[in-house]
Order: structure tokens, then sequence, then C-alpha cells
């Protein structure tokens, strides 16, 4: 892999960008702007990258086929993503793509017109564990997949000590935006894209959200903190996802098939294990094996990122496939159609609330090409 990317924002989360990208070989960042001049000027020295204080300057010198990554914060995805497709570059944004459908809409019709790139976080759907998942799906290992559920629970966020919370350079953990934003539109994602990625379109959300810790850290109402949604795909399994920063912490997923229980225990860690315990009769009970099966990939499968916080993750898979998407003059994995059907199934789920009902999806998207070592 080579190429360049370009930072649009240097909050909490581009450190962990930065940290992934030590672990990819030949990928250069270009420049980096941030509106804040003594953030920018922070993790420009942390990291030795060029500064553009100005963003017009910062989006004119940008070179042919770099990838600009969207870090800033969620209110200015939609207008940021735009001038950055109006200015015909290629855009890696963070989630959400946009906080409205419709603003989602624009965008992808906008990149489609000027033939770039639009693509949005997260991008584990590319690691190792969503892959070596798939990979157990296509092989039948469980049998013909029946039901998902699938938990992306934080534990009680408020009565954490995340005021104490920075990233390597010295950053806050953004709480006002996390909490206004929301948990669903900031995590759903973690399960939506590998479900989508496998099965491809959800045609119908049955969702209802809510806010049940009110007045976190003295901001009034916010956006919901709690959402159970039952997701039915065109070709797939019907499936349960819980989001949270409520419940006691659990980051699982179990795929019930008729031969047994494929499942993986942390989103968020890109070696985690896939396991497969087995289905069957014993004394007249029906058992799955107390001692399941570790699926693996033949390896190796990509750069690996240690642990920081509560992830293990390597935020660079989804650049990179963009950058070898341009290199080698293909579609890449990571669409713009697969960026809209994730955030209209998103809000779909966040703003549901107590009586949106059945929500019939308007977009589509293919299930993802597998990755190269995953097929």
């Amino acid at each position: 892999m080579t190429g360049q990317v370009a930072l649009l924002g240097c909050g909490f989360v581009a450190d962990l960008y930065l940290r992934s990208l030590q672990a990819m070989e030949g990928i250069t960042v270009h420049s980096v702007h941030d509106r804040d001049a003594a953030r920018l000027s922070r993790f420009c020295a942390h990291w030795k990258l060029r500064a553009e204080p100005d963003l017009q300057a910062f989006i004119s010198a940008l070179p042919a086929d770099c990838i600009v990554l969207n870090l800033t914060n969620p209110a200015e995805h939609y207008a940021l993503n735009r001038r950055l497709l109006e200015a015909g570059h290629h855009v890696y944004c963070e989630k959400p793509l946009a906080m409205e459908i419709e603003q989602a809409r624009a965008l992808h019709a906008l990149a489609a017109e000027r033939g770039v790139m639009l693509a949005s976080a997260p991008c584990s759907v590319l690691g190792e564990a969503a892959q070596t998942l798939g990979h157990a799906l296509r092989a039948g290992t469980a049998g013909t997949p029946r039901a998902i559920y699938a938990e992306l629970d934080d534990g009680f966020i408020p009565q954490a000590p995340y005021q104490g919370w920075t990233s390597e350079s010295g950053a806050p953990w953004p709480y006002e935006d996390e909490f206004r934003v929301g948990c669903t539109l900031e995590h759903a994602g973690y399960y939506l894209t590998w479900l989508i990625g496998w099965f491809g379109t959800v045609r119908k959300v049955v969702a209802a959200s809510a806010e049940v810790l009110p007045d976190k850290a003295g901001l009034g109402p916010t956006a919901p903190d709690l959402s159970v949604a039952t997701l039915f795909f065109e070709n797939g399994p019907v499936t349960r996802l819980t989001c949270s920063i409520v419940a006691s912490h659990g980051h699982g997923i179990r795929i019930f098939g008729d031969r047994g229980v494929l499942s993986c225990e942390a989103s968020w860690d890109n070696a985690a294990k896939v396991k497969f315990a087995k289905r069957g009769a014993l004394r007249r009970r029906l058992v799955e094996s107390p001692f399941p099966r570790r699926i693996r990939l033949k390896q190796p499968t990509h750069p690996k990122v240690k642990r920081w916080g509560a992830a293990a993750m390597n935020f660079m898979l989804g650049p990179a496939e963009m950058l070898d998407a341009l290199r080698e003059n293909r579609p890449c994995r990571l669409s713009a159609d697969f960026a809209l059907h994730l955030t209209e199934v998103t809000l779909a789920i966040q703003n549901a609330g107590e009586d949106a009902g059945a929500q019939v999806m308007t977009t589509r998207c293919a299930p993802l090409e597998p990755m190269p070592w995953a097929r």
C-alpha cells in the first residue's frame, strides 16, 4: 500500500489514526488542518507533521489522489465533506457521514457527479475478526444463520472518569459531542458495517430509542443513550442490535445457525477470537459445546495495532483500502453506496423514539467483497 492522506481535524480520534498509521508502510501524511490553532500546533509537534492553519490553503494544496480524512466534530461533517467533494477530493469521513439522511444523499450524489470516492468509518469490517466471521458464514460453519444478537453496550458512562480521558497528544475526550450525538450514531456502525458487509441491504428497521439518563454532564436533554433495533435483511437473518451507555459493558456478537453458534466477544479488537460452539443432544438435553472451537484465517492478514484505551483497532484500514482501490483502478470496498446505507440504517435506529414502528429503508447496498486473505 502506498499513497498520501491529509487530516482535517486533530482532536481525540486523530491520535488513533496516527498510531495506526505507524503500522502501515508506504502511507504518508501530506498536511493537517484544525480550526483550533493551539490544538493543531500541539498535534503536529507530537507527530512531526506539517500544519496548515488556513482551511482554504489546506484544500487548495492537496495533491491528486490524496485521501482526506474528515476527523472533525460530527456537526461539521456535512459542510466539510461537501466542500472537499466540490473541490474534487476523495473523502474518508469519521462517523456519522452526516447528521441527516438528506444531507447524506446529497453527499452521495455529489461524489458520483465529481467522480470521487466517499467512504465512512468505521472500517473494522475490513479487520481480521469481521473477515473471519464472514469467512465462517460463507463456509457454512454453523449452517444456515437464523438469527443474530449483537451488543454495543459501554457501561454506565456518566459515572466514568471521562473528564480525565485524553488522547496521546493531549486532546480531551469530547464528551459533549459524544452525549449530544449519541451512542447509536457513534457506535452502531461497529456492527452494522459487519452485518451489511456480510448480508447487504437492510430492508426494514423496527427500533426504539430513548434517553434514560437525563442531564448528562449538566448538558440537559441530549441524544438517546439507549437503542434496541431489530433488523430485517433482504438476504440475511433477523438481527437484534443494542447500543447504550447504560448497560454493563458488552461488545459481543452471536450468530445462531442450524449447526451451532458463531461468536466474537470484542468488536473493537481486530484480533478478537472467533469461536464456533457446535450444538447437539446430550442425555436428553440440547446443549452447545462448552469447549468452542476457535476459527482462524491463514496469516498474515493485516497490520495490527496494540490496544490503546478501549480499542485495539487499526483505524487506517479504510483509508488504506481507498488508496489500494485508486492504485489498482478498481471499486473501493467501502463505497459511497455502503456509506449511505449505513447512515440511513443508523439514523433510523437513533431517531426511532417510542413510536416510529417499522421503517422501510430506501437505500441499497451489495455485500462487500471479502479481503484477499479471507477468501
